[in-house]
């Protein structure tokens, strides 16, 4: 009973469940049938709004092209406005107000700019056009006042400058007095040069104005306006063109001279060496000063400019080096002389030194002629400079003035070289880089050491060839001595010591005491032999005395009063010449006298002693001892003096 049951109770739920889902599926199909209408209804409402929706973005999209058009337009108008005011500025030109006019400019190739790269109408075309003519004429006008601007600033180096500017400390020879010898070697017979020591403070100077800061501005603007605008070589022309000219006619107030070798070589000396000294202060002052400060003024003018100012700078100043440069070259090439090498040398030195400077000044490839130019030239001075030297020593050597000095000093010749060497010497270092490139001996030692001695040989052959005019051989002896000596006593006092040694100096000072020793031979052999005992005897026989300090038994009366004759005789008569002889140097002069006494008066008070007796008691005694040794003595120091004397009194 209870499984019927059951059953029914569950078929009932069934049904129940059955009818729930056939409600909610009625339910679901009349929400999708609702559901589809509703999307029906929307779709036509849409369509319905297309039309609204496509004249509203119209609408939007209408208004911001006309807002677009009104700004579009308004740029347009301004810089119409614009031309307009760089037009009235151009046409009015750039005489009362440059800036104004460099301003209207930079606004004229705005617009140009701006009409160029925007969409324009076919009416707007000659607007562009107009403006295109109209940047032309600025243009022109641009430039002719870039170059009036350069013309009316660009004056040669003011006068006052001039006047102030320190003058030079070079060194030179002064003066020089000479006379021709008869080879045609010129050699001064006397040398009173004084070489003009060169300070050793570079000096300093004022930097002339050449160009007025304030413009320097204007000028870059207007170069830069130009380049821009395509007038580079027109811009390069007149830059050149007007400073070139400043340049020059500065130099030419300076006093550069565009001299040939010919005219060099016409000019007398004095007036060369003046012209050369002037050369080498005024490359100091163009180098240093107008050189330096025109290459500021063209860094300045064009400056951030896309053009060459180097090759601008070189066209400016090519001229000018050219100027300066060709003098020293006309006096590299003329004629040598010995003075010249002193000038020639001077030259030297300020190019070697100006170098770095030359080099700061006239940098690049454009400019690199104008370096090559002043190392060529340098190379000429160097090669003047070395073969000047190394013909001195045959100058000197084959001298042949017949010019004698009479009382057997210190030749002119002797102190002429003596003096010359001494002054190169001052340029040692120099002379040194000079001679670097000739081979003259062993290359580890000094050239100018060899050469010095060289010439210092070449002297002493020249000297020995003069000694042999003198009829006196004692004299001969007398005027090597002194000469040699003059030759190891002014170069062991000066730089020439270390630079020739100690064996030089030492080997001619033995050859200076040869010298002495063979005068005091020549000079006093025979008054010596006369104070002898050699050939005094009796009845004039041929018997000798006895030992020295002997009496004089067997010796003739009247032998020994001719021997005190003689020597009466012989002593005047070398006093009297010998008085006259000179030997300037104070030192060898008194050891001379004291070697000349040290022999002669032992050897006088000796005969004195011996055979004083056999005239002392002869009725006139003091005709025979006319001399005590103290007046020889005292007579000595006379000697070599340069003194016009008459017969010594006792």
């Amino acid at each position: 009973m209870g499984a019927p049951q059951a059953i029914e109770i569950l078929t009932q739920r069934a049904s129940v469940l059955r009818e729930s889902l056939q409600r909610s599926r009625s339910n679901t199909e009349s929400m999708v049938a609702m559901l589809g209408s509703f999307d029906h209804r929307l779709s036509a409402l849409e369509s319905a709004m297309r039309p609204t929706q496509v004249r509203t973005r119209a609408i939007r999209t209408a208004h911001q092209n006309i807002e677009n058009t009104l700004k579009a337009t308004a740029v347009v108008l301004t810089h119409f406005d614009l031309l307009r005011q760089a037009e009235v500025a151009i046409l009015k030109g750039p005489d009362e107000d440059l800036e104004s006019f460099l301003d209207a400019v930079d606004l004229l190739k705005c617009n140009i700019r701006f009409f160029s790269t925007n969409k324009i109408s076919t009416s707007e075309y000659g607007l562009l056009n107009h403006a295109n003519n109209l940047l032309s004429k600025a243009v022109v006008k641009l430039r002719d006042e870039f170059r009036q601007l350069l013309a009316t600033y660009s004056k040669p180096i003011d006068l006052e400058f001039i006047a102030n500017f320190p003058p030079n400390s070079l060194r030179s020879l002064s003066q020089t007095t000479g006379s021709q010898s008869d080879s045609g070697n010129h050699v001064p017979a006397n040398n009173h040069s004084e070489h003009q020591g060169r300070s050793l403070e570079t000096p300093v100077y004022k930097t002339p104005t050449l160009m007025p800061p304030r413009i320097l501005p204007l000028l870059h603007n207007l170069a830069e306006q130009l380049v821009q605008a395509g007038y580079q070589q027109q811009c390069s022309r007149i830059y050149s063109d007007v400073r070139a000219s400043a340049l020059e006619s500065s130099l030419q107030k300076l006093g550069v001279d565009a001299l040939t070798k010919d005219d060099v070589q016409k000019m007398e000396w004095d007036t060369l060496e003046t012209k050369i000294q002037d050369w080498v202060h005024l490359m100091q002052i163009a180098v240093n000063l107008l050189f330096a400060e025109e290459r500021k003024i063209c860094d300045q003018i064009f400056y951030g400019v896309t053009f060459n100012k180097d090759l601008c700078f070189a066209e400016v100043t090519v001229n000018s080096v050219s100027m300066l440069l060709s003098f020293g070259d006309s006096v590299a090439k003329s004629k040598r002389s010995p003075e010249k090498i002193f000038p020639l040398l001077d030259m030297y030195e300020v190019l070697h030194e100006l170098q770095p400077e030359i080099a700061r000044i006239f940098e690049g490839k454009a400019c690199s002629e104008i370096q090559q130019s002043t190392l060529t030239l340098a190379k000429h001075l160097a090669h003047a400079v070395k073969g000047t030297f190394l013909n001195f020593e045959e100058i000197i050597e084959k001298d042949s003035t017949k010019t004698m000095v009479a009382d057997g000093t210190v030749h002119p010749l002797s102190s002429y070289v003596i003096n010359y060497m001494k002054f190169l010497f001052d340029y040692r270092l120099t002379i040194e880089r000079i001679l670097q490139e000739v081979e003259i001996g062993n290359k580890t030692d000094s050239q100018l050491a060899i050469m010095t001695m060289r010439i210092m040989q070449s002297l002493q052959n020249n000297l020995d060839g003069k000694s042999k005019q003198y009829k006196d051989p004692a004299l001969t002896y007398l005027f090597l001595m002194n000469n040699i000596h003059y030759m190891v006593r002014s170069l062991s006092r000066s730089e020439a010591k270390d630079l020739l040694g100690d064996d030089w100096v030492q080997i001619h000072r033995r050859i200076v005491q040869q010298n002495a020793n063979q005068y005091k031979r020549v000079a006093w052999a025979k008054i010596l032999q006369t104070l002898s005992g050699q050939g005094l005897s009796s009845l004039g026989s041929s018997s000798s005395l006895g030992a020295e300090g002997g009496n004089s038994s067997g010796v003739s009366r009247a032998s020994v009063k001719e021997r005190f004759k003689s020597f009466n005789t012989q002593f005047e008569e070398l006093h009297q010449r010998q008085s006259q002889w000179v030997v300037p140097d104070p030192e060898l002069r008194e050891y001379l006298r004291l070697a000349i006494a040290e022999v002669l008066l032992p050897a006088y008070r000796s005969f004195i002693k011996r055979f004083g007796l056999l005239v002392e008691n002869s009725s006139k005694p003091q005709k025979y001892i006319r001399y005590t040794p103290e007046d020889v003595e005292q007579l000595l120091d006379g000697f070599f003096q340069g003194n016009t004397v008459g017969e010594p009194k006792r």
